[in-house]
């Protein structure tokens, strides 16, 4: 029997790096896709809630150290996005959620979850507009990692998904 709990953690080191070399070089106007995010919910719906839950917690923990954001921050908000990405976890349809256009909106509600929280305990501006804020902090930026996660599980070949 192989243990493959931990697979995503090994994913995790070259994830980041590539989220901080090559992602900013693909931002368009200060918005990036979240790939440590979509790493996040794919491994979610692969195994489970509790799973998701405390994977997400030692993401966003790795994430606020390497980006040097307020500790916690991230660290609260993939917790509660990989909790929530839980209920997407189920042995039947884990076929039908793992379908590029579901897993593009999975990740879109999960990212605006996501950018949500971290926005709000990280960089909370009372002098700028709190719906041009929503719209660039959550929302464009959910929407430009939904659109690069379809295009990863259009890659990924099916039989490499349930390994």
């Amino acid at each position: 029997m192989k243990n493959t709990s931990l697979i995503p953690f090994l994913f995790l080191v070259p994830v980041l790096i590539l989220q901080v070399s090559l992602i900013p070089f693909l931002s368009l106007n200060g918005i990036s896709p979240d790939l440590v995010l979509i790493l996040l919910v794919f491994y979610t719906i692969r195994n489970n809630q509790m799973y998701g839950t405390i994977t997400g917690f030692i993401f966003g923990g790795i994430s606020d150290l390497v980006f040097g954001t307020i500790l916690g921050s991230s660290m609260i908000a993939k917790t509660v996005s990989g909790f929530i990405a839980g209920y997407f976890s189920s042995e039947n349809k884990r076929d039908e959620y793992l379908t590029p256009i579901n897993f593009g909106l999975i990740i879109f509600l999960i990212g605006i979850i996501d950018n949500s929280i971290f926005a709000f305990f990280s960089s909370f501006d009372l002098s700028e507009n709190f719906i041009s804020s929503l719209l660039t902090n959550t929302i464009l930026k959910s929407v430009y990692t939904s659109v690069l996660s379809i295009l990863m599980i259009i890659v990924i070949p099916k039989r490499r998904m349930f390994e």
